[in-house]
């Protein structure tokens, strides 16, 4: 189910969100002094992957200074960069977070989640457990090599498109446009939407 924290959701079959559970997601932010939004895209091809998309959902939520605020719908995408049927299909997600963290300390708390869910970097596009990427920081442009914002391929990127728009139709990419057009300029041809599976926003 899309939630977005004023109770919307981008699918009009699915049930309303009750407007106590709205409450306790915006409540939660109290918690936060100026908090900066960001989105994350994550990725599993490996073992259990709406299990492992979950649970780095929940890894995230129990960050101190982060609180994830839309989870997208489920997508199916075959690997990038690869010879067809050499590896597993891929769900892919896109999680809406606000956090007081700076951008360095997301990357290190995305780093971690990866590494407890055994994510192995053993060679450039190959399969993985867990990938957490931060696709956007606020509205923060920065070409440093360690995290590059945007996420440099993000804008090309179907299975990080589709999801994002789900959540954020208004959405757009710093330097690129609105999320709503470069995903139309790309298609969804790539994409497989798992309507059958579900990733929940954590209580």
């Amino acid at each position: 189910m899309t939630v977005f924290s004023n109770g919307t959701q981008s699918d009009p079959t699915v049930q309303p969100v009750p407007a106590s559970v709205v409450q306790q997601v915006d409540a939660a932010d109290v918690t936060l002094s100026n908090p900066k939004r960001a989105v994350i895209a994550l990725g599993s091809n490996l073992g259990n992957r709406l299990e492992t998309l979950q649970g780095a959902i929940d890894a995230l939520e129990d960050t101190p200074g982060l609180r994830v605020k839309a989870v997208s719908p489920v997508y199916e995408t075959e690997p990038w960069g690869v010879e067809p049927g050499s590896q597993p299909s891929y769900f892919n997600a896109v999680v809406v977070i606000k956090t007081t963290l700076p951008p360095s300390s997301l990357l290190e708390r995305g780093q971690a989640i990866e590494e407890a869910f055994d994510r192995v970097r053993e060679e450039r596009w190959g399969p993985r457990t867990i990938d957490v990427d931060i696709v956007a920081y606020a509205d923060v442009v920065s070409d440093d090599p360690s995290l590059t914002l945007p996420h440099p391929r993000a804008h090309q990127r179907a299975f990080v498109l589709a999801p994002w728009h789900d959540v954020e139709p208004e959405a757009q990419i710093p330097g690129y446009g609105p999320v709503a057009q470069l995903l139309a300029g790309v298609g969804r041809e790539a994409v497989v939407p798992r309507a059958d599976l579900e990733l929940r926003l954590p209580d």
